[in-house]
């Protein structure tokens, strides 16, 4: 065990999941993998979007809180997500297709993108509007507010950070920190946490070693599709250790994931509770030209 895989996932808010579905399945051209719920409040969508197999490095996700009040990124917070893409001409496309480079969604998330120069393999996923070599290829890093710059920066050495860098054996990934405008304001567009990625057979050993950080870690928690501990590193940035599989195949055909709600067994008891609460969702594939049978 040395460093930590890069990013395994960034999971943000949202008030409006139909809008959301559309904006990141259709604009940004991610494919939706796991349509599921908050397993901490089963009342809410958690909605997942990455590359085409749903690997870790490219999978942003959302709670949804129907109707709620737009966030703000301050102390403690993440406020931008990067994304990597492979050429200038990719971010001139992203320019004429979303408006601007960095970028927000429709609820003020920001996005930035950088062109890639790591050996990662790109993560993409297939749209018809979005040709393969301009698509997005998966997290470079995020961008953080901190009120003291140095306060974290023992924590994150002890965890394997150089510079606020991780790469372990598949993937690299970043946390860059600025000056915090003062205090944020959960809500929608903001991001709730970062997760970074481990083998499945370390993440005993990782939570000991943020312990001895001086970090607090909650006990290892079955998230089905992953294992996660969570904790707070010393600015307020709420940090996840997520484990590389089982993965979103573990319980869908990879033909078909993101396509019905699905619940991990510990929650499939709540369905005819919870599946009328649900927002109903655009299908994010329907009537777009040139798609296969995972967009039927």
């Amino acid at each position: 065990m040395k460093n930590l895989d890069g990013i395994h996932h960034v999971t943000c808010i949202t008030g409006d999941a139909p809008r959301n579905v559309e904006y990141y399945a259709g604009t940004l051209g991610l494919r939706l993998v796991k349509k599921s719920v908050n397993q901490d409040d089963p009342t809410v969508y958690h909605l997942f979007y990455a590359d085409e197999q749903g690997t870790p490095g490219s999978d942003i996700t959302f709670f949804e809180y129907p109707g709620a009040a737009p966030g703000r990124a301050g102390s403690g917070m993440i406020h931008t997500v990067v994304w990597r893409v492979a050429s200038e001409e990719a971010v001139d496309f992203w320019r004429d297709r979303v408006g601007s480079v960095p970028f927000t969604d429709p609820e003020g998330l920001r996005h930035d993108l950088v062109v890639s120069n790591v050996p990662d393999r790109p993560l993409i996923a297939d749209d018809p509007e979005i040709p393969h070599e301009l698509a997005l290829q998966g997290f470079e890093g995020v961008r953080a507010y901190a009120s003291d710059l140095d306060r974290n920066t023992a924590f994150l050495a002890a965890l394997g950070f150089e510079n606020g860098e991780t790469r372990g054996e598949t993937r690299g990934g970043w946390i860059h920190y600025e000056e915090s405008p003062g205090p944020g304001a959960p809500g929608a567009g903001t991001v709730h946490h970062v997760a970074w990625a481990c083998p499945m057979d370390e993440q005993e050993a990782w939570r000991t070693r943020v312990e001895e950080a001086g970090g607090r870690p909650t006990p290892i928690i079955d998230r089905f599709w992953f294992h996660s501990i969570y904790f707070r590193e010393p600015s307020g940035v709420l940090f996840e250790i997520a484990t590389l599989g089982p993965g979103f195949a573990a319980d869908e055909d990879p033909a078909h994931l993101g396509e019905a709600l699905i619940l991990p067994p510990d929650f499939e008891h709540l369905r005819a509770e919870v599946e009328p609460m649900l927002t109903p969702l655009p299908d994010p594939r329907q009537g777009r030209a040139g798609t296969g049978s995972r967009r039927s």
